[in-house]
């Protein structure tokens, strides 16, 4: 039996942003969250009982960023077959969703916020059937046993940091706006203090119910009826805390929808990068293509050789010819045969050839042209806009080798900002995902909403293997800035010669084919006059770009774990044992 939550269990595992060691390791964004992870593996359990226990206690520490009222992706390396699977649960649009839903009348986009804070932007849930899913394929304890730590955290609690108060703050008028939400997250009628305990009692009688039952009761039983009901009539408060400026929409979700929901299970992307093996997730995720083609047009390429602003240059012409790409032919609905002409040596080098080692391409750049040879185009469009800010990533690796990446989330801080009454489940608002309005001028949106459909997402869970063995895992938060953040530690680790935990800390820019890149104020004073002497746009600057977590595997079983040193008020890192 897994023991109820570090906090209050024996064991105290040493965690900071950086652990080397033997037996298994796990990083994520939250002590707590690292140690239970760590303790299901010291009890003997493997990667994939560590991942969804850990994650299930994110979805208590970290309600605003990831839960069961969300979605990701889960990948996973089996080291008894050498073989990368993934899972989608990525959320999905009820069947009453069609292309025109997030329109006025007059077929302008809604206000994003009138969107969002609305049942119209809640996807079906798909965390608890990744939960369930990777636990019965690849697990080795229940999904009881596994939920037990975190329905323990959710009635003890957990003290109150800067972060939750400021995130609480943040979304106080949007949470003031209902009663369910209002009770659990502004408890008399402000955020919880720093230094206080917050507890969830509701989502830990949740936790147990979905143990003791299954998953059929969120999809298909009491819990799918309740979060059916809160979508079709949001708990509107008579007498809300604070005022919002939109109107409440309700949204179409049946218990129809719920129970129809199933997790995918698509092959896993693969490029090849200087010999090493990157898998990452397929659609309706746009990560594992986007990250995959842009390495293939960086291999074409010395970067180690050039000095680091020439290098950085071909980094971010890279990132933004992925991304018209991406936007241009990515989505749920996309042929896998589409997917690998993105991710060919071939199209890669036709996209290779545009870019110029002295001047920056304007930008937007123009989408590649598929099939054709040279390096053509196809006609210009509107780069869309992806609005997640919010999800969290957790990597874990047990003593047998096997290995997890698992990206996850709500949308926004706060998703939809509605919690489902008696359940304690915060919803997400990941419909917001899809493309409002058509963005490709005359060509096919790839991302359009539609009946059971789902939005595409930047989530990039990426497994690296060298000679069929691990050698890194990595993934991020930060909407968009989650492609570039992943290609760029790659790029740091395998190309410049950083260690990993050098490569997660270095100062980060996100190219996403926009006239308006954003930057860390780090990057842009070490190489910001550089970049826009050669012709890139002038960088905005963002405090902190991603919150990465990623785990290296070297010999003789030894693995580093890391974490941030810094963003998101640091992350957590631990192994099993610090020596052999």
């Amino acid at each position: 039996m897994i023991s109820a939550a570090p906090a209050h269990a024996s064991y105290q595992p040493a965690i900071s942003p950086t652990a080397t060691g033997y037996g298994g390791a796990v990083s994520s964004v939250d002590p707590t969250v690292t140690a239970v992870g760590l303790e299901v593996l010291r009890r003997g359990g493997n990667a994939v009982d560590a991942a969804i226990a850990a994650a299930a206690t994110i979805g208590v520490t970290e309600p605003f960023s990831a839960g069961i009222g969300g979605g990701g992706f889960f990948v996973y390396y089996d080291a008894r077959t050498r073989r990368v699977h993934t899972i989608d649960g990525r959320e999905a649009a009820p069947a009453s969703m069609r292309e025109n839903s997030f329109q006025n009348p007059d077929g302008t986009a809604l206000n994003f916020n009138a969107a969002r804070v609305s049942g119209l932007s809640v996807g079906v849930p798909g965390t608890p059937a990744i939960w369930e899913a990777a636990a019965d394929r690849w697990g080795s304890r229940r999904l009881g046993e596994l939920l037990r730590p975190a329905a323990d955290v959710a009635d003890r609690g957990f003290t109150v940091d800067a972060t939750f108060n400021a995130q609480v703050a943040a979304n106080a008028a949007i949470f003031g706006q209902f009663d369910s939400s209002a009770e659990l997250y502004l408890p008399g009628g402000a955020p919880p203090a720093v230094g206080s305990t917050f507890r969830n009692p509701d989502l830990a009688d949740t936790y147990r119910l979905i143990g003791k039952r299954g998953t059929d009761v969120f999809y298909s039983g009491a819990i799918a009826r309740d979060i059916a009901a809160t979508v079709q009539d949001p708990p509107v408060s008579d007498t809300p805390i604070g005022t919002w400026p939109h109107q409440i929409r309700p949204g179409g979700m049946t218990v129809r929808d719920l129970a129809r929901y199933e997790a995918r299970f698509p092959a896993p992307t693969r490029s090849d990068y200087r010999g090493l093996d990157v898998y990452g997730m397929a659609t309706p995720s746009s990560g594992g293509a986007a990250v995959g083609e842009a390495l293939n047009i960086l291999e074409g390429y010395d970067l180690g050789a050039l000095d680091d602003a020439d290098a950085l240059h071909r980094y971010l012409e890279a990132s933004a010819l992925a991304f018209a790409d991406r936007n241009r032919y990515v989505g749920d609905h996309t042929r896998r045969a589409v997917l690998d002409e993105l991710l060919s040596d071939r199209f890669a080098a036709s996209r290779r050839c545009v870019i110029s080692a002295s001047s920056a391409l304007p930008k937007p750049v123009a989408p590649g042209a598929l099939g054709d040879r040279g390096c053509a185009s196809a006609a210009a469009a509107v780069p869309d806009t992806d609005n997640s800010i919010s999800t969290t990533h957790l990597t874990v690796a047990d003593k047998w080798g096997n290995v997890v990446s698992f990206t996850f989330t709500i949308e926004q801080i706060g998703g939809a900002g509605i919690v489902v009454p008696g359940r304690g489940i915060l919803l997400n608002n990941e419909l917001t995902d899809f493309n409002f309005t058509p963005t490709q001028g005359t060509a096919a949106d790839p991302n359009l909403p539609g009946p059971g459909k789902r939005p595409r997402s930047s989530m990039s869970p990426t497994i690296v293997l060298k000679d069929g063995k691990p050698f890194v895992a990595v993934g991020s938060p930060g909407g968009a800035t989650i492609i570039t953040t992943v290609l760029q530690i790659l790029v740091n680790r395998i190309d410049l010669g950083m260690s990993l935990p050098e490569a997660v800390a270095a100062p980060r820019a996100s190219q996403r084919n926009s006239a308006t890149p954003q930057a860390e104020p780090a990057f842009i004073a070490a190489y910001g006059p550089e970049l826009t002497a050669l012709g890139h746009p002038a960088f905005t600057s963002t405090a902190e770009i991603g919150a990465a977590t990623a785990i290296e595997f070297g010999r003789n079983g030894q693995l580093t774990a890391v974490a941030e040193p810094v963003r998101r008020g640091t992350g957590a890192a631990g192994v099993v044992r610090s020596g052999r």
